[in-house]
């Protein structure tokens, strides 16, 4: 039961990032997102995913991991878009 919590938040979560991503990336404008938001958010799910390899629980691992792609993502569309 405890995997499945932690799946289903991994799930919601991740998937939260979808939205931005896709705004930034059809509109070709970053002008309000935050930089230094995406840089950090990116540095503190980057720590998650180590952490999460570090207990070897697949929940951690595969929302940060997903989500360290869609940040990314979305840091790289800020400066390649303002």
């Amino acid at each position: 039961m405890t995997e499945i919590i932690g799946f289903i938040a991994a799930i919601f979560t991740t998937l939260a990032y979808v939205p931005q991503f896709i705004k930034v990336w059809r509109s070709r404008s970053a002008k309000d997102v935050s930089k230094r938001m995406y840089l950090m958010m990116c540095t503190g799910v980057f720590l998650w995913l180590v952490y999460g390899i570090l207990l070897r629980s697949l929940p951690i691992i595969l929302a940060n991991g997903a989500a360290l792609i869609l940040t990314l993502g979305i840091l790289g569309l800020t400066i390649k878009h303002k």
